[in-house]
């Protein structure tokens, strides 16, 4: 009973300290979680301010407001956002429309997967943007990429090259082990199963090829339609094969530094003195006012006009202040090959690019630095191809007079052809000349010894570097064609004479002249009757 009495006691106390706690905590959450102003704490509500619930909507109508607010100025960024972001797709779009073939791809060889199939993704879509599934608008017939056709022998070019075949069998091996490798994959793809007929199936060789087309689409890749004899007459078996170009791929990015080398220009020479002072009107203006990298080895044979072009270098070097030359007389028969060969190693000096040059050669200062880019010791050697000029007679015949030197050399096909069969112009550093063991000093003469060269570099290691280049020129002389040349030498010399002279159509209104001349008075004839 006491026990209960006092509990009884003791209960209001217990519920008064649980009232006071809980009022205590309410006090200290709502202390806690009063949200701020701008600047200042909000109070909670006093006992003469509004009622408590009342504070509370004051309260939560101003975070409202704020919340309000910031929502307004995050859609104003992200508005801004969106509108820098789509400026920036807008250049993307145009980079990409402007550059189509960059490489976009990453080949990472980390992820050889994924590599993969980027690369796979890239060469498909090379098939897309070629001419295979379906053609393209072009604005002329010049624009069109022509097809060249071939059978298991030969190919029917217009692009005739050296040889100057317009059907050939495939000399190049490059070109050869192309067509071998296209009719072995479209024989293969023939013999194929194709998983639907039970029929035992034709086994198909190479015998059973027709003909083919192919052209190359230079930033695309190479379409190929072979045709094969099919299982009746007059019935064919057609296998279309594209070799998609990968993408372009950076393999080297070097500084090149050029202030130092020197250029030997050797020309061989005999007599021709008045053609030794236009090439040395020439050579001073490009090679020691322009260039200034240069030396100048002239081997001389005989003695026949000897002084006179002594002169000529003399005063050339007297005016000019030119002391870097060489002059070299030989007492024997003239061999342009010896005389390179004895000018190419009569230099002492450092490691030197010789640039082999004849007396009737023009060069301007470009092609010596092509001369120098482009040959390497032990790794490169340089063989361009220069342009030929006509016979300014019959070029400039109906003129009335014939323009001077630096007009005519235009590179038109009206004024000179490239001389692609010539290989006497040539740069190479010393050292490879010397390793290749320089000239057939057995060739006497006109021609041949150029070719030999030629194929020495050609069955080395080296790289030998062909190309058209626009700053050297052969200009237009007579050429004499001697008797004593052997009869390989001679018809060398009259092919050369013969494509000298001017072009086809040039030359057709030479042979029709009469004609053409019949033609004109007959019309004078009957203008003046009616």
């Amino acid at each position: 009973m006491m026990l209960r009495r006092g509990f009884i006691l003791f209960l209001p106390r217990l519920v008064g300290l649980l009232v006071v706690a809980c009022c205590s905590m309410s006090i200290v959450y709502m202390l806690a979680c009063t949200p701020k102003g701008d600047n200042q704490q909000l109070a909670l509500p006093r006992v003469h301010s509004p009622t408590v619930k009342e504070g509370y909507e004051a309260v939560l109508q101003e975070q409202e407001e704020q919340h309000r607010n910031y929502i307004i100025s995050l859609k104003k960024q992200i508005a801004q956002l969106k509108a820098e972001l789509q400026g920036r797709t807008e250049q993307l779009k145009n980079m990409q429309n402007q550059y189509p073939d960059s490489l976009d791809i990453q080949l990472d060889h980390s992820k050889p997967e994924k590599a993969q199939a980027n690369l796979l993704a890239f060469l498909r879509s090379q098939v897309d943007k070629a001419e295979v599934h379906s053609g393209v608008k072009l604005s002329t017939e010049y624009a069109a990429v022509p097809f060249e056709s071939f059978t298991l022998q030969k190919v029917y070019q217009l692009e005739t090259g050296l040889t100057r075949h317009p059907e050939e069998k495939p000399v190049r091996k490059d070109k050869r082990d192309e067509l071998i490798e296209v009719i072995e994959l479209a024989v293969g793809s023939l013999n194929k199963p194709d998983g639907v007929s039970k029929a035992k199936p034709r086994v198909y060789t190479a015998s059973d090829f027709v003909e083919g087309i192919y052209r190359t689409e230079k930033n695309k890749g190479t379409l190929y339609e072979l045709t094969f004899k099919g299982d009746a007459k007059h019935q064919f078996k057609k296998i279309v094969l594209f070799r998609p170009f990968g993408p372009v791929m950076k393999v080297k990015n070097e500084n090149v530094n050029m202030a130092d080398t020197l250029i030997n220009v050797i020309v061989p020479l005999a007599k021709r003195a008045s053609k030794f002072r236009q090439f040395m009107q020439n050579f001073r203006e490009m090679g020691i006012q322009q260039d200034g990298r240069i030396h100048l080895t002239v081997v001389y044979f005989g003695k026949e006009q000897m002084n006179e072009v002594k002169s000529i270098l003399e005063n050339t070097s007297k005016s000019a202040n030119f002391k870097n030359f060489t002059f070299i007389q030989l007492n024997e028969e003239f061999s342009r090959g010896k005389g390179l060969d004895v000018g190419a190693r009569f230099w002492k000096g450092n490691n030197v690019v010789l640039f082999f040059c004849d007396v009737d050669i023009y060069f301007t200062a470009e092609f010596l630095n092509s001369c120098r880019l482009n040959t390497q010791p032990g790794k490169k050697v340089f063989y361009p191809v220069l342009f030929s000029q006509y016979n300014p007679s019959i070029i400039y015949g109906h003129h009335d007079s014939i323009p001077s030197l630096e007009q005519q050399l235009i590179i038109k096909k009206e004024t000179g052809f490239w001389r692609d069969f010539g290989f006497g112009m040539t740069c190479q550093y010393r050292s490879d000349f010397i390793n290749i063991g320089g000239f057939d000093l057995d060739i006497k003469g006109w021609g041949g010894e150029d070719v030999h060269l030629y194929r020495k570099y050609l069955h080395s290691n080296l790289m030998v570097i062909r190309t058209p280049v626009r700053g050297l020129f052969h200009l237009w002389h007579e050429k004499q064609c001697l008797d004593e040349l052997t009869p390989e030498q001679y018809k060398m010399c009259m092919q050369s004479k013969a494509m000298n002279e001017a072009s086809h159509g040039q030359l057709g209104m030479l042979v029709f002249k009469q004609e053409i001349e019949t033609h004109l008075h007959r019309q004078k004839l009957s203008s003046k009757k009616t």
